[in-house]
């Protein structure tokens, strides 16, 4: 079974570096095969006898730590849910890294409520089961949602640009 590895935080601006070779044999330590890790900043493609389960994302973030000392947040999902989740953006924007997905490692939580838009315009941002979507364009790191609202979302979640996403899924439709 296809299924993507998302690693939260690792080789942005050159913080928490985890080495290709090492973020893969992490994987592979963890019972995956086929491990292909794409770009640099921890997304991974990789086959699984089983849908992965948090077990498995906790057995990648302690290999991740014993090979490079870096401590993550992993996001496992197997390719029909990370397809899901990227078909189900109802955003769009000119500029696909200013469109990002927020990947949960769970379902959104019932009590998260999403920024009053007038308060965040000229972004937009909606709720997904397992996503949040955010339209950025006056850029990511100029967001006017406040840190409360992402610490909200519970400990493991993920960022990627629409650009990101799209290599994911093109890596995948390779596998097939």
């Amino acid at each position: 079974m296809p299924a993507v590895g998302l690693i939260r935080g690792i080789n942005v601006g050159g913080a928490s570096r985890v080495a290709k070779a090492d973020l893969a044999a992490a994987f592979e330590a963890a019972g995956f095969r086929e491990v292909v890790t794409l770009l640099q900043s921890g997304n991974v493609v990789f086959a699984a006898d089983a849908a992965p389960t948090a077990e498995d994302a906790r057995s990648v973030t302690a290999e991740l730590h014993r090979r490079s000392g870096v401590d993550a947040g992993v996001v496992l999902l197997p390719e029909a849910e990370f397809r899901r989740v990227a078909a189900a953006n109802p955003l769009s924007g000119d500029d696909d890294a200013r469109l990002v997905v927020t990947f949960l490692d769970h379902d959104l939580p019932a009590d998260v409520v999403a920024p009053d838009a007038e308060s965040i315009a000229p972004e937009e941002l909606r709720l997904g089961e397992r996503a949040v979507y955010q339209w950025c364009p006056l850029g990511v790191s100029k967001s006017r949602v406040k840190p409360a609202f992402w610490r909200s979302l519970g400990p493991v979640a993920t960022t990627r640009n629409q650009r990101t996403v799209d290599r994911i899924l093109a890596a995948l439709d390779r596998r097939a």
